[in-house]
């Protein structure tokens, strides 16, 4: 046996580990967390929401106009971190989350009205644009969402899609499927605004508008 020794080690020496298998520290999150602090203080988040915010109006009024008559035109919303902001939550939690606390707040129904947004949802509705707004947030958060929503100047809509608890598939195939619905009810969605490449991807809108969300991905 002790002459195998040596022949044991060498052949457990030359096992190459996958360059994958190495762990290979990531960057700090601390930095990345005074970045974002400094990107909203600096008033450069807020100017890219109104920037946004403005193609977007702008692109619904003259779309407004052309619409063919009888044609009936809706415009998307997602809502949050698009009509309305989490900010103190989410600065609360170190941009993390916490799923009591992020339950608690929209119970207590404290989130405000994005500014340039709004303006988008007014200018649709002074143009007899259909308001629909989809949303990743639970049926059983409707009631507390909506009540939010209006407090803060959201008053009317068509229609608003909560997820259902037990609903499993990506947010993507989510909420193309309920503009899919939108579309079956007989409307044309000429423009569909979220801060999420998942709010957007999917088609069945005429035009997507992304706004700026440094803080988290919804898959």
């Amino acid at each position: 046996m002790l002459k195998r020794l040596p022949a044991l080690l060498l052949t457990a020496l030359l096992v190459v580990v996958p360059a994958r298998m190495v762990a290979v520290e990531p960057a700090n999150l601390e930095p990345h967390k005074r970045e974002i602090t400094r990107y909203i203080e600096s008033g450069e988040y807020r100017a890219k929401v109104a920037e946004v915010a403005l193609k977007a109006t702008n692109y619904v009024a003259k779309r407004a106009t052309k619409a063919i008559p009888g044609q009936k035109l809706a415009i998307v919303f997602d809502i949050d971190e698009t009509t309305l902001s989490n900010m103190p939550i989410m600065q609360a939690n170190g941009f993390g989350y916490n799923p009591k606390m992020w339950s608690d707040w929209i119970a207590e129904r404290k989130a405000t009205s994005i500014v340039p947004v709004q303006a988008v949802y007014e200018n649709a509705r002074r143009h007899e644009v259909a308001v629909c707004f989809v949303t990743s947030r639970l049926e059983s958060q409707r009631a507390a969402t909506e009540k939010n929503l209006r407090t803060v100047g959201y008053e009317v809509w068509t229609r608003a899609f909560f997820r259902a608890e037990t609903d499993q598939q990506p947010t993507r195939q989510y909420k193309s499927g309920a503009r899919r619905e939108i579309e079956a009810a007989g409307y044309t969605i000429i423009a569909n605004i979220g801060d999420q490449q998942s709010d957007l991807d999917g088609g069945h809108a005429e035009k997507t508008f992304k706004l700026p969300n440094p803080f988290y991905t919804v898959y």
